[in-house]
C-alpha cells in the first residue's frame, strides 16, 4: 500500500453526467483533489446502463495524475462485482462503500482481491448508527479484519440519516444543530481512537457559503478530515479551512521539537507534547497540503 492521502473536498459527481470523460481525465475542475463517480443515490435505476456505458468511457481514458484521486460509489456489492469487470478498473483509486455494517461488509471485501491496491471508504448511514453497541462492535470488528489497511476514510452518510428520523437539513443550520450533531460526535468518539478518519457529510444549499464556513469549522473542530462537497464551488470554501495559522503551525513545530521540554508556555497557552503530538503532526501535514493563512 501507499502512503495514505488526504482527501480534502471530495466532489461527488453522478456518473450519468455527460461530461464525466473530461473530469475522470483532469481536464475539467482541475483544481478538485478527489473525485467520487456515484452509482448509487443520486442515479435512478433506470439510469444505470447509462451510468455503467458512462463510467466504462470514462475509464478508458485514465491515466495516473499526481494529487487526483478517483473513486467509484458503488450501489451494494453486486455492483461493486459487476464495475470490477470494466475496462481500465485499475486506474481506479478505491471504491466506496454505501451503508456498510458488520453484516454486509464481508460481502462488500469478498469482491476485492486481497493483492488489489484499491483503497475503500466504507459510508456509514443506516439505522445502526444510532446504536452505540453497533457501532463499538463495527470499529472493533473492523480494526481487526485482514483488509484493515485499505480503509482510507469512513464517510457519514448525512442525508440518509436525516432520511431515517423523516428530516431534511433546514437551511441556514448546520449538521451540528440538527439531531445528527450529537451522532456525529459519537461516532468521532468512537471510530478515531481506533485510528480511522472520519470524512463530513454533504452540504446540500449551494447558495449558503455562510453556514457551509460555520459547518466546516464544526466538522473540524469534531476531529473529522475531509468533506463531501455536491457542487465545485463548494471544494475551494471547504479547503480554505483546511490551511492552517501562522501561529498554530508555529506551536506545532515547537511540539514537534526532538528537544521539546515536557510541558512549555507558547502564545499564553500551555504546550504538552505528549498529549498534543497527534495535534501537531496534523498540523504540519495540513500546512503542507493547504498552505497557511
Amino acid at each position: 500500500m501507499f502512503d495514505i492521502p488526504r482527501l480534502g473536498a471530495s466532489l461527488y459527481v453522478p456518473a450519468t453526467r455527460p461530461d464525466l470523460c473530461a473530469i475522470a481525465a483532469g481536464e475539467k475542475l482541475a483544481a478538485v483533489r478527489s473525485v467520487i463517480f456515484c452509482l448509487e443515490d443520486a442515479v435512478a435505476e433506470a439510469e444505470l446502463p447509462q451510468a455503467f456505458a458512462n463510467l466504462q468511457a470514462a475509464l478508458r481514458l485514465l491515466h495516473p495524475r499526481t494529487g487526483f484521486l478517483r473513486f467509484v460509489r458503488v450501489r451494494n456489492p453486486e455492483i461493486l462485482s459487476a464495475v470490477l469487470q470494466l475496462d481500465g478498473i485499475s486506474a481506479l483509486d478505491g471504491f466506496v462503500l454505501p451503508k456498510v455494517t458488520e453484516d454486509n461488509m464481508d460481502a462488500y471485501m469478498r469482491q476485492i482481491p486481497a493483492s488489489s491496491p484499491w483503497w475503500i471508504m466504507p459510508t456509514l448511514e443506516t439505522r445502526e448508527v444510532f446504536q452505540d453497541s453497533a457501532m463499538q462492535s463495527f470499529a472493533a470488528y473492523m480494526d481487526r479484519a485482514i483488509w484493515r489497511e485499505r480503509i482510507l476514510s469512513l464517510r457519514i452518510g448525512g442525508n440518509d440519516l436525516l432520511a431515517l428520523l423523516r428530516i431534511r437539513r433546514p437551511r441556514g443550520k448546520t449538521i451540528y444543530e440538527t439531531p445528527l450533531g450529537h451522532i456525529i460526535a459519537r461516532l468521532a468518539t468512537t471510530f478515531i481512537p481506533y485510528g480511522f478518519a472520519l470524512s463530513a457529510p454533504v452540504f446540500e444549499h449551494f447558495d449558503d457559503q455562510e453556514t457551509l464556513a460555520r459547518e466546516v469549522e464544526s466538522d473540524l473542530n469534531h476531529g473529522l478530515i475531509g468533506k463531501t462537497a455536491v457542487h465545485p464551488d463548494q471544494v475551494s470554501l471547504i479547503e480554505q479551512h483546511y490551511r492552517v495559522s501562522q501561529e498554530d503551525l508555529e506551536v506545532a513545530q515547537q511540539i514537534l521539537r526532538p528537544d521539546a521540554p515536557g510541558v512549555f508556555r507558547l502564545h499564553q497557552s500551555m504546550c504538552e507534547p505528549a498529549t498534543h503530538r497527534p495535534w501537531a503532526q496534523s498540523m504540519v501535514e495540513a500546512a503542507r497540503l493547504f498552505g497557511c493563512c
